[in-house]
C-alpha cells in the first residue's frame, strides 16, 4: 500500500477484513510472513509507537462516561484546549457540543449514553482528527446511521482522509466507489483486486456482491 493511498477491504462475513485491522494493530503476529511499515517489521516498532501512527474509527464508537474534552483528547492526551476545539469543528461537532448543557464540559454518561450515534462517531472522528495520523482505518464508520447523520459522518471522515494513507472496511460498496483500489477477501485470502469496474468484469464474488447491493446485471 503506497502512501496516501485508499484501499478498500471487501467480502463476505468472515473473510478476514477485521483481522488484517487487528493484526496492523498489532493484536496479535501473524504466525507467517510479516508486515511492515515505513520499511520495517512492525514487530520492531515499539507498540506505542506502532499505534500512535494509526487511528480507527469503528463502526460501534468507544466513548467514555467522563467530559468532552476527556474524550477527545484521549486521541492525544498532550493537546491544548485549543486544539480540541479544532478537532471538533474539523470533525463537525462543535455545534451540537456547544448545545449539551455545560458545552465541552458535559460528561457524556456510559458509552456516551446522552448523543445520538452519529453525534458519538464524529466525537470519534474529533479524537482521530486530534491524533492526526499517518494511516487511518475506517471500520465501515457509517453503516449504522439514519441518512443525516450518514451525511454529516462522510463529511467529516472526507476531511480526516484527506491526505492519508486509509484502509476501509466496507460493509457496503456504495460507500467505497472512489476508493484507489478495493481489495477482496474471501476465506483469509486477497482473491482480486482492482477498481470497481474492472472487478465486476474479473471477479464472480465481488459481481456477486455488487449484484446484491445495486441490482447490477
Amino acid at each position: 500500500i503506497a502512501r496516501g493511498e485508499t484501499i478498500a477491504l471487501v467480502g463476505p462475513s468472515g473473510a478476514g477484513k477485521s483481522t488484517l485491522f487487528e493484526l496492523l494493530l498489532r493484536f496479535y503476529d501473524p504466525q507467517q510472513g510479516a508486515i511492515e511499515l515505513f520499511g520495517a517489521n512492525i514487530k520492531d516498532i515499539r507498540l506505542e509507537d506502532l499505534r500512535s501512527n494509526m487511528a480507527l474509527v469503528p463502526q460501534q464508537p468507544v466513548l467514555f462516561s467522563k467530559d468532552v474534552w476527556y474524550n477527545i483528547r484521549y486521541g492525544k492526551p498532550g493537546a491544548s484546549d485549543e486544539e480540541v476545539i479544532a478537532a471538533a469543528k474539523a470533525a463537525f461537532a462543535y455545534d451540537f457540543i456547544m448545545e449539551l448543557p455545560e458545552g465541552f464540559s458535559s460528561h457524556l454518561g456510559e458509552n456516551g449514553v446522552r448523543l445520538s450515534g452519529g453525534q458519538k462517531q464524529r466525537i470519534v472522528i474529533a479524537r482521530a482528527i486530534l491524533n492526526d495520523p499517518e494511516i487511518l482505518l475506517l471500520d465501515e464508520a457509517t453503516s449504522a446511521l439514519d441518512a443525516q447523520s450518514e451525511y454529516e459522518v462522510q463529511k467529516a471522515l472526507d476531511g480526516l482522509m484527506e491526505n492519508r494513507t486509509t484502509l476501509i472496511i466496507a460493509h457496503r460498496l456504495a460507500t467505497v466507489l472512489g476508493a484507489d483500489r478495493t481489495v477482496v477477501l474471501d476465506k483469509g485470502a486477497v482473491v482480486a483486486q482492482g477498481t470497481h469496474d474492472s472487478l465486476i468484469e474479473t471477479s464472480t464474488l465481488y459481481k456477486r456482491l455488487a449484484d446484491l447491493q445495486f441490482g447490477e446485471s
